[in-house]
């Protein structure tokens, strides 16, 4: 297994309650295959948050897409119960998912398979599944950071198979969010900063420089295009130095299992 720390912070002044600067990452890790079941896993921590991220082939599509020579990558999103101090319910006891977790899924399958040529991958169908362990901000921005690690590792894994004669995955992509507390725009917010932000964003980019989606909202006060322009600015910063931490952590080819 390889564990990846994330890299030096940048020379800006301290304002934040845990003493990281504006335009600070919390520590970053990645441990790849953390699991040997899976074809392709990742577990991804933001300081406390931590969600593993595994990645499943299924060998056909939904019957939607049968015929269509094209491929599919979906993702399901969970919290466990002890992921937070006040006990999480399991959402299979309340009979079906929340809006909340419907929205994060879909926001992560939809950031996939934005780097992802479903003509490449074939018909056969990705699920990538996102449990948060431990919740402390950032589980969906974190969640998409990991899940493209499991999802390249087990499409690499079909590869190396045989299975596809060319990687579907087309670019890396990345998630962070940020916001505005205090009046002071900041990167890659933790529980206590986006329960009290003025304005709370995600954001999910390419390695190209392309936007996947932005998710901005005036929780506590509008803002300006100024403003929207220093966060997306922000965010950029931060996702480059995910980026990077991917391209490291990817640059040997996971072990085969054929």
């Amino acid at each position: 297994m390889l564990l990846l720390h994330s890299l030096p912070p940048r020379e800006v002044p301290t304002v934040r309650p845990d003493g990281r600067r504006p335009d600070e990452l919390r520590d970053v890790s990645i441990e790849r295959d953390f699991t040997d079941a899976a074809t392709g896993s990742a577990l991804i921590r933001f300081g406390r948050t931590i969600v593993l991220c595994t990645a499943s082939i299924d060998e056909s599509v939904p019957r939607w897409m049968k015929g269509s020579g094209k491929g599919w990558v979906t993702a399901e999103y969970s919290m466990l119960p002890g992921a937070s101090p006040e006990r999480i319910r399991r959402e299979v006891s309340k009979g079906s998912p929340s809006g909340r977790t419907h929205e994060i899924q879909r926001l992560i399958g939809r950031s996939l398979r934005g780097v992802c040529d479903m003509v490449a991958l074939g018909e056969r169908q990705v699920v990538v599944d996102c449990d948060v362990l431990q919740a402390d901000g950032g589980t969906r921005t974190a969640a998409i950071t990991g899940g493209y690690i499991a999802l390249h590792d087990a499409l690499t894994r079909v590869v190396q198979a045989g299975g596809i004669a060319t990687h579907p995955l087309t670019e890396a992509c990345a998630a962070i969010s940020v916001g505005i507390v205090d009046g002071a725009p900041v990167l890659d917010l933790p529980y206590v900063e986006d329960s009290a932000a003025e304005v709370d964003m995600n954001v999910v980019m390419t390695e190209g420089g392309r936007f996947l989606e932005v998710q901005g909202t005036a929780e506590g006060m509008s803002f300006s295009r100024e403003e929207l322009d220093e966060l997306l600015g922000l965010a950029e910063g931060g996702i480059r130095e995910l980026f990077t931490m991917q391209k490291l952590l990817l640059a040997d080819p996971p072990p085969r299992r054929d």
